[in-house]
């Protein structure tokens, strides 16, 4: 069911590389397909994006004015919405600003002796795109993610684009839209949508990045419109990696992995321990509990095909394995999570203690749960406010600054062979007339 491994094993670095060499091989037909729509799109406008709607999706609109949602319709679908779960998504909402409040970039400056000044703009992004699944993969927690960092950073606009396969609109979705404070929506999706939002048609405006998961045609997208506008980053399947003693409940670490594992098959859920008996425990309890799980086939396939038990010898190993994994989720449940947090390198997001579930960090806990995957967390950080603010820098150089640094710079620009540089320089304290 989930293979196991020791750090003892002499063999152990090579199984563990199996494990992790888990990428999806790249699909040249996918990358094709993927070009060929993000072309039209840009050439042709709302004319090719009505023509993929149509043939994707399955939606008859005669105009692409009936592939946006007007604002009343917005909040139509949105009071359909039960009022427990409206709440909750509130309640999600309240707790996910008030997160993101706290990582807001201030513009900064100070004065040097001379009196140059030196220091940062900090300005909003003026239009973002955020990509929302639709139909049964429809995930309104995305938009409370994508949306609400972007608001508290201050963009001007949010341009939210969702498929609607055969016309069915996910009430949930729009309702998130609605509490968020997306300013126009559009019922498009795939590649021709990235491609809509990162060149502009007629009627969809073009905007300055876009985030946001998505399938492999909107990965590939991504990846091909990244330079004309920004993306936030290449998701891969989701992973968790549980640190767990023999304080931790095994069937509290089990349902942590299925809920990774129930994402899909190319999920991944690790467990690593030091105690050969609660390697035990987590195996029985896996056996016992996955019967009962709606999702029990992705489940059973992704932790056969991609999960693992790993012994190891002390929890300070333990570490240094997740590390080297430097998973999306890394769970802490054992007795002084806060020790082993400073040990800590490479991960998305840390849940520690025993409570500290990560499917609330998918949902209410706060800190956003679009995080890097596949490794990435070893240079990538989560979605925050800092991906909506851009950084200029600010030079206010003195007379007295410029005197001393035009030496300084001129020497420089010299040795480089660029005598323009080092008479624009020099130009200021006089060595150049």
């Amino acid at each position: 069911m989930i293979q196991e491994l020791s750090f003892s094993d002499p063999d152990f670095d090579t199984k563990l590389n199996k494990l992790l060499n888990r990428h999806v091989e790249l699909d040249s037909q996918i990358d094709k397909i993927a070009f060929d729509i993000v072309r039209r799109v840009r050439t042709e406008g709302d004319a090719a994006l009505l023509e993929y709607t149509r043939r994707f999706d399955q939606v008859e609109a005669e105009d692409i004015s009936e592939l946006e949602l007007p604002t009343a319709e917005i909040r139509r679908i949105g009071a359909t919405v039960d009022g427990e779960l409206t709440n909750a998504l509130e309640i999600a909402a309240r707790r996910i600003r008030e997160f993101h409040s706290r990582e807001v970039a201030r513009s900064w400056n100070f004065t040097e002796q001379d009196g140059t000044v030196l220091g940062q703009k900090i300005t909003p992004m003026k239009r973002v795109g955020i990509y929302v699944p639709g139909g049964k993969a429809a995930y309104p927690s995305s938009v409370l993610m994508t949306a609400i960092p972007a608001k508290v950073a201050g963009v001007s606009e949010i341009v939210m684009t969702v498929p609607t396969p055969a016309g069915q609109i996910n009430p949930t979705v729009i309702a998130a839209a609605g509490i968020c404070g997306v300013d126009r929506i559009f019922t498009v999706g795939g590649a021709q949508a990235v491609s809509a939002m990162a060149y502009g048609t007629q009627t969809v405006p073009r905007v300055d990045t876009i985030v946001g998961p998505g399938n492999a045609y909107v990965a590939a997208a991504k990846k091909m419109v990244f330079g004309d506008v920004g993306i936030d980053m290449i998701a891969g399947p989701s992973e968790v990696l549980v640190i767990c003693d023999d304080s931790a409940n095994p069937d509290w670490v089990t349902m942590d992995l299925f809920a990774q594992a129930e994402h899909d098959e190319l999920s991944q859920s690790i467990a690593v321990t030091d105690s050969p008996a609660q390697v035990e425990r987590i195996k029985a309890s896996v056996a016992k509990l996955l019967p009962q799980m709606e999702r029990r086939d992705i489940i059973e396939k992704s932790l056969k095909d991609n999960g693992a038990i790993i012994l190891v010898d002390n929890l300070s190993e333990a570490v240094r394995i997740s590390d080297r994994v430097a998973p999306e989720h890394l769970e802490l449940m054992v007795e002084d999570a806060d020790t082993l947090i400073d040990q800590v390198h490479n991960a998305g997001a840390i849940f520690a203690g025993k409570y500290s579930a990560e499917a609330l960090g998918d949902y209410c806990a706060g800190p956003n749960h679009v995080l890097p995957t596949s490794g990435t967390a070893r240079f990538s950080s989560p979605l925050g406010v800092y991906d909506f603010q851009k950084r200029s820098s600010i030079v206010r150089v003195s007379e007295q600054g410029a005197r001393e640094m035009a030496e300084v710079a001129g020497l420089l620009a010299a040795s480089e062979g660029l005598t323009a540089h080092e008479k624009s320089a020099r130009y200021r304290n006089g060595t150049f007339r």
